[in-house]
């Protein structure tokens, strides 16, 4: 059977597959944009605290993937929580990097200005830092997603959703006719989510970003 006759025959799973892939990546990249933009505000002031914080997230994700989900799975059991649990943590780090980055780098003079028109603390925060650091925080988020869509494939060791399963099933059938297929159609179809989503962030970007910023 050939590829496409491979995917004319599966489509109907693929296209699941896909979708469990996408939205498991997009739903843990969600949790850890707010999780580590939060770490990132709580740290950035601190020349500690943002060092502690970035080696504490390199950390997490120098434990093989592999290794992490199968830590999990006696704590947390087979399918999704092992998924969404190591997804969200390997996502951290270039979030929590570059929203430290960011709002380091967001010129004191405009937050003087702001506070001498009496905006509170965390006024400014929302209205001035978070804005003028979100540039760098989407690039992060960028990176995690690229990430992501590959240790996602992973997932698929316990029982997890997604296109990981393809590929894990062509490993389990190495010999037979399919096998080349389904590693074929799992890895082209997280490259081609990889790349709709790389497309959506710049998307993104260009609603989101003043032109001057971007400039």
């Amino acid at each position: 059977m050939s590829f496409w006759e491979y995917l004319g025959n599966r489509h109907q799973q693929l296209l699941t597959d896909a979708y469990q892939h996408a939205s498991v990546v997009f739903q843990c990249m969600v949790v850890a944009t707010v999780i580590g933009v939060l770490i990132g505000v709580v740290t950035y002031r601190s020349g500690w605290g943002g060092n502690l914080a970035t080696m504490a997230t390199s950390t997490l994700l120098a434990i093989p993937s592999l290794a992490m989900i199968g830590l999990l799975i006696p704590a947390v059991g087979l399918g999704v929580p092992p998924t969404v649990i190591a997804l969200t943590l390997y996502g951290l780090l270039p979030i929590v990097r570059n929203a430290i980055v960011g709002l380091r780098g967001v010129d004191p003079s405009l937050v003087d200005a702001a506070k001498g028109i009496g905006m509170s603390r965390v006024m400014r925060l929302v209205r001035v830092e978070l804005p003028l650091a979100w540039p760098p925080v989407l690039t992060g988020i960028r990176v995690s997603t690229q990430m992501l869509m590959g240790i996602a494939a992973i997932a698929a060791y316990a029982s997890g959703p997604g296109l990981g399963n393809e590929i894990f099933r062509g490993i389990a059938s190495l010999g037979s006719k399919n096998a080349l297929n389904h590693v074929l159609a799992g890895t082209l179809g997280i490259i081609v989510l990889a790349l709709l989503f790389d497309a959506a962030y710049v998307l993104v970007g260009r609603l989101t970003i003043p032109r001057g910023i971007r400039a």
